[in-house]
């Protein structure tokens, strides 16, 4: 557990170190090396894992500062397993993408994103509040710096903006975190929150303190408004991460505190998640339809997409919250294939604006097919892996509330269009100017990116099982912890 969180972070500080523009190529390479390695260290964790145990496995737990009882204490479980899965497979494509791409401060951009992939997966992967708190807040360094240096022209107001957004949730958390170690009587270990008896007061004031760190980071309607500009900004390979894991963090928050430390408010409040999810995957929807910049079209279809998470977390059912965490990690497949196939077509003609393309598939015409695959991932088709988490939490819906698993079903057809709208636009009919006119489609390198993840987004879609197999005993655990009131009596 511990190699799946320091190899990459000890080869983006090697690269950091000693990396410089004139070793490009032998800093690319080295970066490639560092993420295959991390990407390899994590699969044990899956040809390893017992499957009917919601126990935590590969757990570690050493002291770190005694004086407060702190410890380095790490473990995962169902609900977090692919997530780290996940994370160390982007990031080997992200290194892949930025191959030709980044040609100043290579070792910086290469340093930054894997620092960051290990930073990411100690979230999923700490079970004491203040690693766990260490963690949740440096991601927001690395990709600071990303968007920061490496952005579009108004990159400086992208980084801030997703900065103090993100830090200003957070710091609630916090205060959420001291509490409950007082009222544990000193102890910060996460597992030992989920037994501690609350009143009806203290669960309200932590699921809103918990809500404000991780509403924001999914990010659900209202406080969804950073992510579009972000996105914007960012360089291909930082939207790609951005979407794919980092809007997960938050996820996995509301998974791993909110439910299991407060579900009495958990219950209480549902109605207003599922509220808001439902804006978010209607709304924003609409909203998605209207766009005229691919990215940010691809970014409210982020949004949307997380609303079925959120959604299917607080309908508090087994189809509901496994379809949430598969939708999770399809998500993270499909948003970093769309985003990282915008930066292809930018690479080529350096707009991202619809208007600016139209009949791409017939200079680009394998370009295309990848694109048509992700498109129709991104809708929801039978086969892919977009429509198995969303299917799920779709049945989940309807046996809690038939009106909500029909908003939600709405949803699919907001999705197909502003999806198919853009293909159409973009790919199909006759060339539309000279731009696309002289393209050359996808190199070898650009080629092994787009398989990867058509082979991921595949693989899910026609073979589900194995995801939802690690997950079901969590699950079925977490919902049993749910359940029960932990009101004192």
């Amino acid at each position: 557990m511990s190699l799946a969180i320091w190899v990459p972070i000890a080869f983006g500080a090697v690269l950091l170190a000693f990396g410089r523009d004139e070793h490009a190529r032998g800093v690319r390479w080295v970066a490639l090396v560092g993420s295959i390695v991390s990407f390899l260290v994590t699969v044990p964790l899956f040809t390893r894992f017992q499957n009917g145990t919601a126990a935590m496995q590969f757990v570690e737990k050493t002291g770190w500062i005694s004086r407060f009882n702190v410890n380095y204490h790490l473990g995962v479980d169902g609900l977090s397993l692919w997530l780290v899965l996940l994370t160390s497979f982007i990031t080997v494509i992200v290194v892949i993408s930025a191959w030709e791409v980044i040609t100043e401060r290579v070792n910086q951009y290469m340093g930054a994103f894997l620092i960051l992939s290990g930073l990411m997966i100690g979230v999923f992967a700490a079970l004491d509040g203040v690693l766990f708190y260490v963690f949740f807040e440096a991601t927001l360094i690395p990709m600071y710096l990303i968007i920061g240096i490496w952005g579009g022209p108004n990159k400086i107001y992208a980084a801030f903006k997703f900065f103090l957004y993100t830090l200003l949730g957070s710091l609630l958390m916090l205060v959420a975190l001291i509490y409950l170690y007082n009222k544990s009587g000193g102890s910060f270990d996460i597992l030992s929150w989920h037994k501690l008896p609350l009143g009806s007061t203290a669960q309200t004031f932590l699921f809103f303190a918990f809500f404000a760190a991780f509403a924001v980071k999914v990010p659900m309607w209202p406080v969804h408004t950073w992510l579009p500009d972000v996105h914007v900004e960012a360089p291909t390979g930082g939207s790609a991460v951005l979407a794919a894991i980092m809007l997960k963090l938050g996820a996995y928050g509301f998974l791993r505190f909110s439910m299991p430390i407060a579900p009495d408010a958990s219950h209480e409040w549902a109605w207003l998640m599922i509220a808001l999810s439902l804006i978010a995957v209607i709304y924003v929807g609409l909203v998605a339809l209207v766009q005229q910049d691919m990215k940010k079209l691809v970014a409210y279809s982020s949004v949307a997409h997380m609303g079925f998470v959120t959604l299917g977390f607080f309908i508090f059912n087994e189809l509901g919250v496994s379809g949430g965490i598969v939708q999770m990690i399809a998500h993270g497949f499909v948003s970093g294939a769309m985003f990282l196939g915008i930066g292809v077509l930018y690479d080529r003609v350096h707009s991202r604006q619809i208007a600016d393309y139209g009949g791409v598939v017939n200079t680009m015409p394998k370009f295309a097919a990848f694109a048509l695959l992700f498109a129709m991932a991104n809708c929801g088709l039978p086969g892919t892996a977009g429509f198995v988490g969303e299917w799920m939490v779709i049945l989940g819906a309807v046996k809690a509330n038939f009106w909500i698993g029909l908003g939600a079903a709405t949803a699919l057809i907001f999705g197909a269009a502003y999806t198919l709208w853009m293909y159409k636009r973009v790919y199909l009919g006759p060339v539309g100017n000279d731009h696309v006119k002289e393209l050359s489609d996808i190199n070898s390198r650009e080629f092994l990116m787009l398989a990867l993840l058509a082979i991921a987004v595949l693989w899910m879609g026609l073979f589900p099982k194995p995801f939802t197999d690690a997950m079901d005993a969590s699950v079925t655990e977490l919902l049993r912890h749910v359940a029960v009131s932990k009101l004192p009596s």
